[in-house]
């Protein structure tokens, strides 16, 4: 397979009043994923030219199987997060700068401190 999952479709809409078709998963390993350049949330706008607007699920899969060795995928990237499992980037962390991004300036300049307060007190 492609090495991702899908979601939509005009039977199974993953967003109201849009039947697009959109990817739900990356499969770790897979072709997608080598690849590196589809993410999970994409809209996916046509398979091979083959535009997929107004399609069912379940055509929508099979026109994916169909696709051949060499595939070539029109998307269109989300720019805002959407509510639903696609929003959840998968790593377990939320979103902002890690604690270690501010602990260890924050430690580093106290140590600094110290330093030069300890140095100071000596040549009294």
């Amino acid at each position: 397979g492609l090495g991702f999952n899908i979601v939509g479709g005009t039977d199974q809409q993953y967003i109201s009043n849009d039947s697009s078709i959109y990817v739900s998963r990356i499969k770790k390993d897979g072709a997608a994923y080598l690849d590196g350049r589809l993410q999970e949330g994409d809209k996916i706008l046509a398979v091979n030219g083959r535009d997929l607007k107004d399609l069912r699920h379940k055509d929508a899969v099979e026109l994916f199987r169909n696709a051949g060795c060499d595939v070539s995928l029109k998307i269109q990237r989300r720019l805002q997060p959407q509510n639903g499992p696609v929003g959840h980037q998968g790593n377990g962390e939320p979103g902002g700068l890690p604690l270690a991004a501010i602990l260890v300036p924050g430690l580093a300049l106290a140590a600094a401190a110290v330093w030069i307060l300890l140095r100071y007190r000596q040549r009294m």
